[in-house]
């Protein structure tokens, strides 16, 4: 019998085996005040309370509640006040959300090759670069660059995980953004988070979030003197308190991916055709990363996994050079906007075409890892794992 019929279990990941209504203090107190708009609660709105606790957590200065991280990533990118055209640098392996954020924004996203680790390879920009996002994929602390003076973290897949310095991912460039989709280390469905140290570009990311001015709590609405425009990111006070209460279970929920993780290293078989890739000490351990000898090889790990019911994905589908909002270079604007100001802005930077990427990514295969489990059922899990890639 598997793993997942004998424990009862779905497939779920990570904060959403933590969803739990005796656990939704936040969620009931909303409810029962009657109000879901941040900006008039009588209280400390749920928002206002969630950015509190994550600037206590992250080490961050200021913190932002929005919709998504998506819109998150925009802020981030507005706040530099850039010129529409002016090219994004970006990682060649990442969501694509990420190029989808820079295209609204009316800028032009350029993707960067990565290493070996999937990171964008910062030895690859232009000395004259602006304004670069760095994603730290699969919960895998990248290396930032140095000398650029917009450098945006994309934390999405990251929450909780850290630098060599102690510092936590998304604190260390101009914004870091993070992501409570379903598929996140917390989720509450959707949901994003925006970070930064900079009160300069806090004052405009808060403002234009809310059409353009910053909000008194319980006086909405109220505009600034000399208001520009803005759009409407603010976060509903239901979903920060899911986020309330998922945040409670962080340190827990990354206490049992390491746990998890350090167990299932130990049941791996010796393949010299399937090496694990290794994970630093801060990251975010959600899922094992293999390298497989070949294609097919990754293939048959894939079907041979999915056969015995084991969660498992591959990252092909993240090449971003090959995506068709780039390739196609469309847009719904009459004059192609932004596109049709690209003149002249690369479309990709990489040493030989993106080949050794793509190579990378039909070899690399991903194996989730289940924090709720106790070390019981996480021995029994990794032991599965290992006789699955064994009759390989």
């Amino acid at each position: 019998m598997t793993l997942d019929k004998r424990l009862g279990l779905r497939f779920l990941p990570y904060g959403a085996n933590y969803l739990d209504w005796s656990d939704m203090s936040e969620l009931r107190h909303a409810v029962e005040q009657g109000v879901l708009f941040r900006y008039q609660t009588e209280s400390e709105s749920m928002a206002s309370l969630l950015e509190r606790r994550v600037a206590e957590k992250l080490g961050a200065a200021h913190v932002l509640a929005v919709h998504n991280c998506t819109e998150a990533l925009r802020l981030a990118l507005v706040s530099t006040r850039p010129r529409v055209g002016d090219p994004v640098h970006i990682p060649a392996v990442t969501f694509v959300a990420v190029a989808g954020a820079v295209l609204s924004t009316g800028l032009i996203p350029v993707p960067v090759d990565v290493d070996e680790t999937f990171s964008l390879d910062t030895s690859l920009l232009p000395p004259d670069t602006q304004r670069v996002i760095v994603a730290h994929m699969e919960g895998t602390v990248a290396g930032l660059p140095e000398g650029v003076p917009y450098v945006i973290e994309d934390a999405a897949q990251a929450l909780g995980a850290a630098f060599p310095d102690g510092r936590r991912a998304g604190t260390r460039g101009y914004a870091g953004t993070f992501s409570f989709h379903h598929n996140k280390v917390l989720t509450s469905g959707e949901g994003g988070l925006l970070v930064t140290q900079d009160p300069r570009a806090w004052e405009v990311m808060r403002c234009y979030h809310d059409h353009g001015s910053a909000r008194v709590p319980g006086r909405y609405p109220t505009w600034n003197e000399g208001a520009y425009y803005g759009e409407n990111f603010v976060t509903s006070e239901e979903v920060a308190a899911i986020q309330l209460q998922q945040f409670r279970h962080l340190d827990e929920i990354l206490a049992g991916l390491e746990r998890h993780y350090a167990i299932a290293c130990e049941e791996l078989p010796d393949r010299s055709d399937i090496t694990p890739l290794p994970r630093a000490a801060g990251d975010a351990k959600i899922s094992l990363r293999f390298r497989l000898e070949s294609r097919e090889l990754r293939d048959a790990a894939v079907a041979r996994l999915t056969e015995r019911s084991i969660a498992n994905w591959t990252l092909g589908k993240y090449l971003l050079p090959e995506h068709p909002v780039l390739t196609s270079r469309r847009s719904l604007y009459a004059d192609g906007f932004p596109w049709n100001l690209a003149d002249g802005v690369p479309r990709g930077i990489s040493r030989d075409g993106f080949a050794r990427t793509r190579a990378l990514l039909d070899r690399t295969l991903c194996v989730p890892l289940s924090p709720e489990l106790s070390e019981a059922d996480q021995r029994i899990a990794a032991k599965t794992l290992r006789q699955t890639l064994e009759t390989l």
